[in-house]
């Protein structure tokens, strides 16, 4: 698809809405990976879920050493990968 949009004057009705036909068609494209990608990421976090479930049910820590600096980076303001003393 073109970056820019036709000038909608010099086209024919027949160009019209043979753009609109693959603008639409371009859409439920989209739309389709739109869909499957959020399926996908459904899944991951259901399973995510149930293992943190299972850590639970196991009496492991569910938060690590890690995740509390990562936190701790986060409130400070600094993003991951930037110099702590910048």
């Amino acid at each position: 698809m073109e970056d820019t949009f036709p000038d909608l004057g010099s086209l024919s009705d027949k160009e019209l809405k043979d753009l609109i036909d693959n603008l639409t068609a371009e859409e439920n494209e989209i739309s389709y990976k739109r869909r499957v990608l959020h399926g996908k990421i459904d899944i991951l976090r259901a399973e995510l879920v149930n293992r943190l479930r299972q850590k639970r049910e196991r009496g492991d820590s569910l938060i690590s050493g890690d995740d509390v600096e990562q936190l701790t980076n986060i409130l400070a303001g600094r993003a991951q990968g930037e110099d702590p003393a910048a």
